[in-house]
């Protein structure tokens, strides 16, 4: 017979264990339990937190999980729902915010993937995000540019060089997603590209990579031998 959550005692409770043990030694259900804080009649508070990551294969799609679907798990209501979505929010905007912005230099393609890729790789749409930096490969700023399916017709240069004047910028890295998981460029994704070479070569901007996401993996034009990335 399992042990009821009142029948554990205080000291192994979520928010003591967090005090003894660290926020980083709690379970993903024990972290949920603190955000609930109390359960409902016949439904104890770790009950509740078992139901959220049932929903979910992977606690990577936790960020995924909407008003909805949490609010259908009885118990739950507005107001503990809402306490875990502003808090996945406020998780995303401080993980968004850990770029090294004033030293970081991208040297080589797989810099690009490691800092920006997190922004939009899990993304169920594509998006694409520019990146630029100065003439020895100094980050200045990146932005999400276009969110929709990417083609040649509808991702316009004209944003993307516009910002990279604002920005003085020597050069721009663009990258976006593949929600499929297949990393291999389209042509419509070929036509982008030239698009921005030839754009970014009368602005005397070069374009640096093209880059794909997805599944944890990327997929760079210049590592493939398609685009220069010159020192």
């Amino acid at each position: 017979m399992s042990t009821k959550f009142k029948e554990i005692p205080k000291s192994e409770m979520p928010r003591e264990r967090l005090v003894t043990y660290g926020v980083k030694n709690l379970s993903n259900e024990e972290l949920l339990s603190i955000l609930l804080r109390t359960g409902v009649h016949g439904n104890s508070v770790s009950d509740l937190s078992k139901e959220i990551l049932c929903k979910i294969q992977d606690i990577h799609h936790l960020k995924d999980i909407n008003l909805n679907t949490l609010k259908s798990i009885r118990g739950l209501g507005l107001t503990k729902s809402v306490t875990i979505l502003a808090a996945l929010e406020l998780g995303k905007r401080v993980y968004e915010s850990d770029v090294p912005h004033a030293k970081l230099s991208i040297v080589t393609p797989i810099d690009s993937f490691r800092y920006f890729a997190k922004y939009i790789i899990d993304d169920k749409q594509e998006n694409l995000l520019a990146i630029f930096v100065d003439q020895h490969r100094q980050y200045l700023t990146h932005k999400i540019i276009f969110k929709g399916t990417l083609t040649s017709s509808i991702v316009h240069p004209r944003e993307i060089f516009k910002m990279a004047l604002l920005e003085n910028a020597a050069g721009v890295i663009v990258m976006h997603n593949h929600p499929s998981g297949v990393l291999r460029p389209s042509k419509a994704d070929d036509a982008t590209t030239q698009l921005l070479i030839e754009a970014g070569s009368t602005l005397d901007i070069r374009l640096l990579d093209h880059v794909i996401v997805g599944n944890h993996d990327y997929y760079s034009y210049v590592e493939e031998g398609r685009l220069k990335f010159d020192e």
